[in-house]
């Protein structure tokens, strides 16, 4: 494990590779280990059974951190099959996505080619298709990741046979027959933030989250969609650019939009790990963040004191 680095001096890029798998510790764990590069850091990783989804970030120099994402879409390959996987949030694969971020030392449009050697490497090792987004889009169609994930794993094996605009950019165009295929590119920082609304009103919450989304002229930089979780409605957010908008303001709005269908934000949970600059010390909506700790959600704080791997067959301290 590292101690850190000196981000005037090291280049780093963060890593957020998403999988299809919440519920079965085991396999995530087997996944997060075979991440275990030398130089690279673990920082964070969650699971998270209502979604049926687990998130890991990790952080290094680019050639580690590529290797490691790529044995862990192997990994991955191996134990998920989404023939059998279930879950709210939408996915075309056993790794779903793989973002590689630009943290010290290192532009986007490198991180872009950081995401195309990625890509590259696991179609040839192990023949899962590869869809390139955001920075790392080889079309313009293809920027936005919910339009990649269009028709989901279930539908998208289906229009890759019918519909050469759907195939993939590398290998198909049939999808790989369990693991489905990977959307891999490079982005900014994403702040992945739920909040929860006092009553199960699953219909507030989606008229929420679509007035809270960019692409219906809500809030810049802001994907929002509306679930019931656990008999609970939850917003769901993704702000891809925090300093187009805040936190505070995508909070602040889902506060006024509540209060019009007669509810209110009671609860929040904060998904991977927070910059710096986003953190809004003292503010109501750090406040409802269950268990939030600085030292341990904040990424640069992170960077200086890593987790340790896990280990195999333990459970997640």
């Amino acid at each position: 494990m590292l101690l850190g680095w000196s981000l005037m001096n090291e280049t780093v890029i963060e890593c957020v590779p998403n999988f299809s798998e919440g519920s079965d510790h085991d396999k995530v764990r087997a996944i997060v280990n075979a991440m275990r590069v030398e130089g690279v850091s673990l920082l964070d990783w969650s699971l998270d059974g209502d979604h049926n989804r687990s998130v890991v970030t990790i952080a290094g120099p680019p050639k580690a951190v590529v290797e490691a994402a790529v044995r862990a879409a192997g990994k991955a390959a191996e134990l998920i099959d989404l023939t059998a996987q279930q879950g709210v949030h939408p996915r075309i694969g056993a790794t779903d996505v793989i973002p590689f971020v630009p943290v010290s030392g290192i532009s986007l449009a490198q991180c872009a080619l950081l995401a195309r050697q990625a890509g590259l490497e696991i179609w040839n090792r192990y023949n899962i298709p590869i869809y390139f987004y955001e920075a790392a889009a080889s079309r313009p169609d293809r920027a936005l990741l919910e339009e990649v994930r269009r028709g989901q794993f279930e539908g998208l094996r289906e229009l890759v046979l019918r519909d050469a605009a759907r195939r993939p950019d590398l290998g198909g165009p049939e999808l790989h027959p369990t693991a489905g295929a990977s959307a891999v590119g490079a982005r900014k920082f994403l702040i992945a933030y739920n909040l929860y609304l006092d009553r199960p009103d699953v219909t507030a919450a989606r008229a929420i989250a679509k007035a809270l989304r960019a692409s219906n002229g809500g809030l810049e930089g802001v994907k929002a969609m509306g679930v019931l979780v656990q008999g609970r409605a939850q917003i769901s957010l993704n702000i891809t650019d925090f300093r187009l908008t805040s936190v505070g303001q995508v909070f602040a709005a889902v506060g006024r939009l509540a209060a019009a269908h007669a509810t209110k934000v009671v609860d929040g949970e904060l998904i991977g790990l927070l910059p710096e600059e986003a953190f809004e010390r003292d503010s109501e909506w750090i406040r409802l963040i269950r268990g939030f700790k600085p030292e341990d959600r904040i990424l640069e704080r992170r960077l200086k004191q890593p987790l340790d791997w896990p280990v195999a067959g333990a459970s997640k301290a």
